[in-house]
Parts: structure tokens; sequence; C-alpha cells
């Protein structure tokens, strides 16, 4: 008997550790690591999100579900630590003193929650309560200044994604950026400043959302926008300023798609997705030369000035987005993105029609190796 509470208070040790060891690996540590009890209650909270949110139903109703995914997750964590601690103390009550399982129960969740309506008398563990008190407030004060940092990198994201939501429309669309910016004839402000934000962008990007990994699944305000549906926009808009749009100074543009594949392969290697490490031009790419070509055709009918080789044009393009294409389609699918533009982009035609760079705005509408 002895030897069975001797066991019983190491496996309560063991249990409380693993919450420690999850709790600060989680809220605490600057840097990317993953977690086992977390991700098996983030995965657990997942399958009932898409039970509830089947692909089958209308994105709208995915959205929305979706939405409550990061604030149930981080309740579960809380739930979830709890309970561990509770059964690892009951464990250690009744392992070092002679009682009942219910009534070290009692005494476990008395400390646990300093509540004090149960405690040990006679030879009493009473450090042992102590320990147990701390760590459930600990626990609790973790998630409470947990909080403002989730919300500080989530609205340095956001920012910039509505932002550019300005020019590209919700959901963002490429070519319409591009276009607006011929319109407002804002393509140089646009080469000057907006490329160097997008550059920071990505890279806190990987930083913020490997360390604070419940980031990824933070959906945006607007239902039509998403943070990867944005970076997918950005990137190709970098990739059609370089490979359609007549005019120097592009180099931005260049540094944007290295800063984002980056980012993305980042990302990529945390969730374990496996990618083309070395993708070579001619690669297949998600973008069909049919919906390139509508795209091309936007931008003509809104004046924007095209480089002469429409086929070469198509080449540069695909070059550039074979670097990213299957991780940024893997992340709009894992990550719920709302559908890509890309998929009705022939249907569309210009809001703006051939006129010259002073000509009026029309409405917005909804919106190879690396180098």
């Amino acid at each position: 008997m002895l030897l069975v509470r001797v066991l019983a208070v190491v496996a309560g040790i063991a249990l409380v550790i693993w919450v420690l060891d999850a709790a600060i690996r989680t809220f605490m540590l600057p840097r990317a690591s993953r977690v086992r009890l977390t991700q098996w209650v983030g995965r657990a909270v997942a399958r009932v999100i898409n039970t509830v949110a089947p692909a089958s139903r209308s994105y709208a109703w995915r959205d929305k579900v979706q939405a409550m995914r990061p604030p149930l997750t981080l309740l579960a964590f809380q739930a979830v630590w709890f309970f561990i601690v509770f059964v690892g103390f009951t464990l250690m009550y009744w392992g070092i003193k002679d009682m009942t399982l219910v009534t070290a129960s009692h005494y476990s969740g008395s400390a646990l929650f300093t509540l004090g309506f149960a405690s040990p008398t006679g030879e009493s563990p009473l450090f042992v309560v102590y320990a147990e008190a701390i760590i459930g407030l600990t626990l609790l004060a973790l998630l409470i200044s947990y909080l403002p940092t989730i919300y500080a990198a989530f609205q340095r994201r956001e920012f910039l994604v509505a932002k550019f939501a300005v020019r590209a429309g919700a959901p963002p669309r490429p070519w319409h950026a591009l276009a607006v910016a011929h319109q407002t004839d804002s393509l140089d402000l646009l080469d000057a400043t907006m490329w160097s934000e997008w550059e920071d962008w990505f890279i806190d990007i990987a930083e913020s959302h490997t360390s604070l990994v419940i980031l990824n699944f933070y959906r945006s305000p607007d239902p039509d926008n998403h943070w990867i549906s944005t970076a997918r926009a950005v990137l190709d808009l970098a990739a059609l300023r370089i490979a359609t749009v007549d005019r120097e100074g592009s180099i931005g543009a260049h540094i944007t798609i290295r800063s984002g594949v980056l980012a993305l392969r980042t990302l990529s290697d945390y969730f374990r997705f496996s990618y083309p490490t070395d993708p070579r031009f001619g690669d297949p790419i998600s973008i069909t030369r049919a919906q390139f070509d509508a795209a091309w055709e936007y931008l003509a009918a809104s004046g924007v000035a095209l480089k002469p080789d429409q086929n070469q044009a198509w080449e540069d393009f695909a070059g550039w987005r074979v670097n990213y294409d299957a991780i940024i389609e893997w992340g709009a699918l894992s990550f719920n993105a709302p559908p890509s533009p890309w998929d009705s982009v022939e249907a569309e035609a210009s809001p703006f029609g051939p006129v010259g760079p002073n000509g009026p705005i029309g409405p917005i509408g909804p919106i190879g190796p690396i180098g």
C-alpha cells in the first residue's frame, strides 16, 4: 500500500509539472515551441468547430463559427489545465496522508480555487496546499496577462489588412489594387512606401504567428477579409507589378516577395506542411493562364501601362508565384480563408474604363526561384 501511495505522489507531481511546462511554453516562451498538451486541446476544439461548421456549409456560416475558435480554445486551455492540476494534487494529498480520494479531492479543489472550505488537519501537508493555491493563481494570471499580448499582435496585423482593403477591396484583389494605384497616380508612392510596410508585416507574422500560434486562427473583423487572403493578394500584387507593369522601380516588390516566402515557409515548417523547397521555373501553379489573361485585360481597361509581351508577362508572373503558390493555397484552405478572388476574375470588368491617369475613380467593388 505504501508503494501505491508513493507512486500516486510521483504521478501527481508529474501531472502538475506537465501542466506548468505547457503553460510556460505556450504563454511565456518567446519562440516557436510545439506543446503536445496545448496541441491536443486545440485539435479537440477544432474538431468540434469543424463539426458545427463543415465545409459543406456556406462560407458566411463557417466564418461566423470559426471566429469563436480562438476564445473557446483559450478557455479550454484553462479548463483542461485546472482539471489536470486538480487531479495531480488529489493524488498527492491521498499519497501523503491517509485519507479517501473523495476527501483528497475536497482539499485539492479548496486549495486550487483558494476557496478555503476544506484544509488538511493534524500532520497536514500545508506546503502542498500553498503550492497548489499559488499554481492555481499563476495559471489564471498567465491567461489574463496573455490576452493583451495576443490582441496587440492582432491589432498590428489587422491594421495593415484593413489599410490594404482601401486599395484592393474586400476580399482583396491584387489587380484592383494596381488599377487604383494607376487611377490615383500613386504607383510611385506604392513603390516608395508600401513594399517596406509589407516586408515588416511578413517579418512580424513569421515571429508572432509561431510564438503565439493561436493568432493564426483569429479572423479579421470584416468577414470578407482574412490575413492569409491579404498575404496572398499582396504577394500577387508584387508579382503583377514586376511582371506586367511597364515601369521601373519594382525592386521593393522583389524584396516583399522574398520576405513573404520566408515568412510562409516559417509557418509551414511549424505546422509541418510539406512544400517544394526548390521550386523551378515552369512548375505548375494554381492560377491558370485564362485567369491571368482576365487580370491583364482588367488592367489594360483601367489604363495601366502594360509591358508589350503578354506571353512573357505570364511566364514572369508564374515564375514569381511558384515560390509561394503551394504554401499560400495550403494556408487559405487550412485557416478557412474566403474564396480566392482568382476564381471569379474572368467574370470581372474594369470599374474604371479606359481613362487616363487623371480620369475619374470608379466604384471600389468587392474587392521560379526567388529573384
